[in-house]
Order: structure tokens, then sequence, then C-alpha cells
């Protein structure tokens, strides 16, 4: 009885090392964009986090994070006092003052900032290795990108149609190379013809949009836009995606924020353009 009850204690007391090893292994995080909590969450880094900004609401447990600002500003003493043993920072997204200052304080920043679908299998695999998921991590980034080859691979022998993707409606703006959203375009086979604009994200006219012969307008909105609103296309008859009534509004959230959900957007937008295909096809016959 004496040799179980020293095993006992002595696996009692191993558990509670490895628990505590555990714990250490997987810092707390301040995660500052919607796109990197979803894949904190994803990686099963979710409950480490400590703070995030605003519009981090996917999946339902983030909007129970504490917020400490948003992409103009963060609240320094509110990072202060949550002293995260990890930040995780977007690049392009954050208030390059204040990171700055978090850096000069000593705090350990990490920087997200994925342009490609790509980059977010990398961008998987790397925030899982820094909390302590790298199991998990390989497992979601693997499928992630299983996923997108047999997305890329069903739609590269279809013909190409003419798109407009308005990213925002006043004043009305679309984008070009090096845009995140231009990839949507080039997997689902469709022509943007304001793709060499130097810009990434260019201000138009609708007199520019005029004689593109655009065949299906992308009008992705947002719970988060004011009023959802769009540009008003039934006032242009003239073009044909307005006169076909070929107009798709996609999750602007899940189109917009680099996480596994982009690429449910991009499978979503696909079969749709798929459908404009067939219907247009149907109209010339």
């Amino acid at each position: 009885m004496k040799l179980i009850s020293l095993l006992l204690t002595l696996l009692l007391i191993s558990s509670s090392a490895y628990a505590q090893l555990t714990n250490q292994q997987k810092p707390t995080i301040i995660a500052l964009a919607p796109h990197i909590v979803e894949m904190l969450y994803d990686v099963g880094a979710g409950e480490q986090i400590i703070g995030t900004t605003a519009f981090a609401d996917y999946p339902e447990q983030a909007k129970a994070i504490p917020r400490i600002g948003n992409y103009v500003r963060l609240q320094l003493e509110r990072v202060i006092e949550l002293q995260p043993d990890l930040i995780i920072a977007w690049k392009s997204g954050n208030p390059s003052d204040d990171l700055a200052r978090l850096e000069q304080l000593g705090f350990n920043i990490v920087y997200s900032q994925p342009h490609t679908f790509e980059d977010i299998a990398n961008e998987l695999r790397h925030f899982a290795q820094l909390t302590g998921h790298t199991v998990q991590g390989e497992q979601v980034a693997q499928k992630f990108e299983q996923e997108l080859a047999e997305i890329t691979k069903n739609y590269q022998g279809k013909s190409e149609i003419t798109g407009f993707y308005e990213l925002w409606s006043r004043p009305l703006t679309t984008i070009a190379k090096g845009s995140w959203p231009q990839q949507f375009l080039n997997i689902c086979q469709v022509k943007n013809p304001f793709e060499q604009v130097i810009t990434p994200y260019p201000q138009i006219s609708i007199e520019q949009v005029l004689p593109a012969f655009v065949q299906v307008i992308i009008q992705p909105l947002s719970i988060n836009q004011k009023e959802r609103e769009g540009f008003n296309w039934q006032d242009w008859s003239i073009i044909p995606a307005v006169a076909n009534k070929q107009i798709i509004q996609p999750d602007a959230d899940a189109m917009h924020r680099m996480s596994i959900r982009s690429l449910t957007a991009l499978k979503d937008l696909c079969a749709k353009i798929d459908t404009t295909r067939t219907i247009l096809r149907q109209k010339h016959n």
C-alpha cells in the first residue's frame, strides 16, 4: 500500500508539474486585429487572448474579449495593465507610433501582414508555434492549403468574364493588383478592368466603369458598414451586369479578413460567378 501511495503521489506531482509547464508554454496574448483573433481561435489559442481591438467579433466567443483600442489608437495604459506575454499586431492596420512605444516599453511584439492566401497558412503555423499549439496549427494550415488547391483547380479552365469589384461606395473605390481581393478575382476567372492601376485601391468615377462592359458586379457588404449602403447601380442599367441583374453581395467581413473564413468566401464567390457565367451563356444561345 505504501508503494501504491508513493506512486500516486509521484504521479500527482508529475501531473501538476506538467500542467504548470504546459501553462508556461502558452503565453497570454493581445491580438490587435480581427483576422489575428480568428486565426488564434483556429489554432486553439483563443482562450489565451486577454485583449483585442474593435470589430473583433468572430467567432462568437471573441465578443467577450476586452477591447483595448482600434485601428486609430491603442490604450497603452490598458496594455501595460494587462501585461501580455505576447502582442500580435497588424503591420499595416495598427497605429505605428503606439506599437513603437510598446516596443520601447519592452513588450514582445510579433507582426501579422498576410498578402495572399498562402500567407494565411504560413501565419497559422507561426501563431500556433508561438502559442503552444503546433500540432493543431499544422493540421489547420494543411487543410487550408488543400482546400485552396482544390478550389483553384476547379476554376482553372473556366471562361473569363469581366467584373467590377466595389470596395466602397462613397467615394466609389475598387481594387487593382497588389490588393487583397484581387486574388479572389484571379482564382474565380474574373477580368478586372482596373487591375493594372498603380494604386491597389483606386478611387474612380462611374464614367470610368461604363466603357468596361462589366458583366458582373461584386459588392461586398458588412454589418459594420454604415447602413450597409452600396453604390446605387440601379441608376445605370446601361451596364450589362445591371441589365442582367448580376450583382453579387458577399459578406465583406469574410472576404476582407485574412483568415480561414476567406476561403469559404472564395468558394462561395466562385460558385456565384459560375452561375453568372451560365446565365450569360444561356442568354447568348
